[in-house]
């Protein structure tokens, strides 16, 4: 019997499906956010570069600051506060 494998994406088919031929515009990749600004996590499928885990398609936070080119954002899940790492691909202000 063969282990099955659990990577990054693993179970994500129709949650991380484009429309056939669908290329973002590249003013997506170069959004910028400020401090305390809201955003929502919604992943871009054509980047893998810098994308939260997909449990958190959909949460809202905020910028608290950057990391290089990417932001890290504070979500709250349940009763716990996290922070995530992102590319700006996969962030969308509100």
């Amino acid at each position: 019997m063969v282990k099955k494998t659990r990577g990054f994406r693993a179970k994500t088919r129709f949650k991380l499906k484009q429309k056939v031929a669908y290329r973002p515009p590249i003013t997506k990749f170069l959004q910028e956010f400020k401090e305390n600004q809201a955003v929502v996590i919604l992943q871009e499928p054509a980047s893998q570069r810098g994308m939260p885990h997909p449990r958190f398609k959909g949460k809202m936070g905020k910028v608290i600051g950057r990391r290089g080119k990417s932001y890290i954002v504070e979500i709250v899940d349940g009763n716990k506060v996290k922070k995530l790492i992102s590319a700006p691909e996969h962030l969308k202000a509100m």
